[in-house]
């Protein structure tokens, strides 16, 4: 078999290993593995280089992705894209093509295999761990320990001048990692988007913390959270090729709003992009080493329109369908369990 692999959407931790596990799987078995350069992108523009385990067996521990990404959306310009893609499929001689991605990515691996029969298999990935079918994804645990080395170097300087420093994490509309993370570093208080900010709340508790003597204050904060009855603070109006806005900036409001009540000096921090980059822990290596290992098993066995997911401590198959069907935000048992803390 010839397999065409991409990697599309926010680039994270552990993407490589996966390409390194689908490679050699596929090559063990006698077929050939080719890259598709940028995601969705490479298929369109017909971008692609040969992948051989020689080159990829030792990407398992680089962070980022050796094929490169982009928010291509190839049904964004339909007519065209979707055509080139076909087309494209055929002259690259592919029996299958596996997508590693996000909730984007891989509803576009649906549609083509749906609508078009093209032969598909998904691996999920984020960072936000917000796929409904996988209880984590490669990627997140990796962002979580970034975010805890980042408050730990936060907290000495936030305690040396007596502040209040409020630290916004990505996630979009989950607050996994806010939450995984405020706990790890026991923040003062945490704000996700799937509870309404309770400023008046965050402000007392606060505030007891310092009548009790503690002299400064970590507040970890989603970028998605949101004041009651406001929008998502953004840091533009723009829309990616799949209609996302550009979350960022509720962090800055926060601090704003502390630093007048209280009167005591509150800064905020966006992580950002620090978050998705740097080597995968040894966590998501492993993880991600299975689902590639997973989705070229069943390339071989042409179990098409399917994905691999992580289930309890199992690698499970399921469809690209139940994949790309709802979101998973927070559960919120560990931000009940974690605010216990906040009283």
């Amino acid at each position: 078999m010839k397999v065409g692999l991409l990697t599309g959407g926010g680039d994270c931790p552990g993407l490589n290993a996966v390409i390194r596990a689908v490679v050699q799987q596929v090559t063990n078995a006698g077929g050939e593995c080719v890259g598709l350069i940028e995601g969705w992108r490479g298929l369109v523009k017909g971008i692609a280089r040969p992948l051989h385990v020689r080159e990829t067996d030792e990407i398992i521990g680089i962070g980022g992705t050796i094929l490169g990404s982009s928010r291509t959306n190839p049904f964004k310009n339909a007519e065209n894209d979707v055509a080139a893609v076909q087309h494209n499929f055929r002259e690259l001689g592919l029996d299958a093509l596996v997508a590693i991605g996000g909730d984007d990515t891989l509803g576009v691996a649906y549609r083509l295999h749906d609508e078009f029969g093209l032969p598909m298999v998904g691996v999920p990935k984020t960072i936000d761990n917000d796929l409904s079918v996988t209880d984590f994804t490669f990627g997140f645990d990796t962002a979580v320990n970034i975010v805890v080395d980042s408050v730990e170097k936060l907290r000495t300087t936030t305690a040396s001048h007596r502040r209040i420093m409020v630290v916004e994490t990505m996630g979009r509309h989950a607050g996994w990692i806010a939450c995984f993370s405020g706990i790890a570093v026991g923040a003062d208080y945490i704000m996700v988007p799937e509870v309404p900010i309770d400023i008046d709340h965050c402000c007392d508790v606060l505030q007891k913390r310092l009548n009790d003597g503690k002299n400064y204050a970590i507040v970890v904060v989603s970028e998605g959270a949101k004041m009651p009855n406001r929008k998502e603070v953004l840091t533009s109006q723009e829309t990616d090729a799949f209609g996302h806005v550009r979350l960022g900036g509720i962090g800055q409001s926060v601090a704003e709003i502390v630093e007048e009540r209280l009167k005591r000096e509150t800064r905020s921090v966006i992580l950002g992009h620090l978050q998705r980059g740097g080597p995968p822990s040894a966590y998501d290596r492993v993880l991600a080493t299975r689902l590639g290992l997973a989705a070229g098993e069943l390339v071989l066995k042409k179990r098409f329109g399917t994905m691999v997911a992580l289930s309890g401590t199992k690698i499970i198959e399921t469809t690209l369908k139940a994949g790309v069907a709802a979101s998973k935000t927070l559960d919120l048992t560990y931000y009940s369990e974690a605010s216990a803390f906040f009283k």
